[in-house]
């Protein structure tokens, strides 16, 4: 496993999920940790949010020749783990942490920052990354999409093989 290559795909996670909340915290908010409750919370959804990405970009690296980052997207198509219920876990993932940070840090600006990313990322996988995944995957994608929700996850695991579903066609 290359952990370089890893390590540089979280370059914007790192951003997005440190960076600009600490900028939005520092800027308009002092450090301000609302009860133990919300501290215990936030810091699960965090490390939940931490969990799923590296499990998702771990089997990027393994299965697919890629990793999180645009610039080295996946090769092949991967439905396993996390994905074999929902289509984006890592966006679901991202969305989370920031949510813990917001519960962490008792803060509606980091809060606030969750919806417009979540605005954001949603337009760019509905607009740029669905359609090049379907023109890259072609049929399997397309398939894949039909069966797993892209926000939603379901309750039950799909047993999808992209590989077999291009040689069936």
């Amino acid at each position: 496993m290359n952990t370089l290559k890893i390590a540089r795909s979280f370059i914007l996670p790192v951003i997005y999920f440190v960076v600009v909340p600490a900028i939005i915290h520092y800027r308009f908010e002092m450090l301000l940790f609302q009860n133990l409750f919300s501290t215990i919370l936030g810091s699960l959804f965090i490390l939940t949010g931490i969990g799923f990405i590296a499990w998702t970009n771990v089997l990027f690296v393994s299965f697919a020749d890629g990793t999180m980052l645009q610039l080295d997207a996946p090769k092949k198509m991967v439905v396993l783990g996390p994905f074999r219920y929902v289509r984006n876990p890592i966006a679901i993932a991202m969305v989370t942490i920031l949510w813990g940070e917001a519960m962490l840090f008792g803060s509606l600006f980091i809060f606030g920052w969750s919806i417009v990313y979540f605005i954001l990322i949603n337009a760019y996988i509905l607009y740029k990354e669905e359609p090049e995944l379907a023109q890259k995957f072609g049929e399997a994608y397309l398939r894949y999409k039909q069966l797993v929700p892209r926000w939603i996850p379901l309750d039950k695991a799909v047993e999808f093989d992209p590989e077999t579903e291009k040689r069936s066609r």
